[in-house]
């Protein structure tokens, strides 16, 4: 039996894995827990399984079996954790988790934005936009590939145009240094929102302040920008989809992804439609002289949200 873990900003999620399936899985509100072994030990004494080793993916950087998470005041140590629950413990980015997950997953688990070139090989890279934005390489050695960390989305914004220039302006007086994270997630959307009514460039209507008391507010201005329901949301998302494609375009040039570019993380599979009909594709390919060479480049949305889930138990096997 391997216990798997998924650790985001937002919720950890927790499973059992035996003979390559899920047996059972929880889900738990990270912040409402001091630290990842307290939500461990609940999971532990609620399925009450014999556990022989385990493997979790973290959003944060992974050195020397440590991690500080980027966005939870948490510090992981596999050693400590090993010793703590008697077993091999393993911590990996979670986006290398997404990584190893990639190759578990069947063709109807991915939807293709870009076919690029049909016999595509190379090195190949990963995006992911959730609470925070997540970067990964799959290296190429020719046979297979060999995925490995980056925080490629904590490098700096670089605006396009006068609008993304006075959004980095607005965002500099927030933050000390303006990643493409602060942008590129679902705190960044909602951001991005904020930016353009606090400006006037869009009112702020009283649908949408009431609705954001009620729901996380990035998910209002998804699903009314998404449907159209409001002006500002509607432009909202928009920016971001665009911002999406630029910096996936970016990573694909940065690891050479000429085997494909995956697009993880919970926000891609929700504005699907906006990101096939939306500006995505055409900023993913605004890269000047190499835009004949981004349109070789494969791209899929991963549709399956286990995916780091099964990448982690997945790696847990070799241990």
């Amino acid at each position: 039996m391997i216990l798997a873990g998924d650790i985001g900003g937002t919720n950890t999620r927790l499973a059992f894995f035996e003979n390559g399936q899920k047996i059972v899985e929880r889900k738990y509100p990270s912040r409402e827990s001091p630290n990842l072994e307290s939500i461990v030990q609940q999971f532990l004494q609620t399925e009450k399984k014999t556990v022989s080793r385990a493997c979790f993916g973290i959003a944060g950087a992974v050195r020397n079996g440590r991690c500080k998470a980027t966005n939870l005041p948490w510090i992981l140590d596999e050693t400590a954790l090993s010793r703590m629950f008697h077993i091999p413990v393993r911590l990996l980015n979670d986006l290398v988790a997404n990584a190893y997950g990639l190759k578990m997953l069947k063709k109807e688990e991915f939807h293709s934005l870009q076919s690029g070139d049909p016999e595509a090989q190379g090195n190949q890279a990963l995006i992911s936009a959730g609470t925070g934005l997540g970067e990964a390489c799959l290296f190429w050695d020719g046979k297979t590939h060999h995925p490995f960390a980056c925080e490629g989305g904590h490098v700096d914004f670089a605006p396009r145009d006068e609008e993304e220039i006075d959004l980095f302006q607005y965002l500099r007086k927030q933050f000390d240094h303006v990643s493409y994270e602060r942008i590129v997630s679902g705190p960044g959307l909602h951001a991005i929102f904020r930016f353009l009514v606090e400006t006037g460039r869009y009112p702020f209507s009283d649908e949408a302040k009431s609705e954001m008391k009620k729901r996380d507010p990035a998910i209002v201005v998804s699903d009314w920008g998404g449907k159209g329901k409001d002006p500002a949301c509607r432009a909202a998302l928009d920016r971001f989809i665009s911002l999406y494609g630029a910096e996936a375009g970016n990573v694909a040039l940065q690891f050479m992804s000429l085997g494909g570019l995956y697009i993880g993380g919970g926000i891609a599979p929700h504005i699907l439609e906006q990101l096939k009909k939306g500006p995505f594709l055409s900023s993913f390919l605004s890269k000047g002289r190499f835009r004949d060479l981004l349109k070789t480049i494969p791209i899929w949305v991963i549709l399956n949200d286990d995916t780091a889930l099964i990448g982690a138990a997945a790696y847990a096997e070799g241990l």
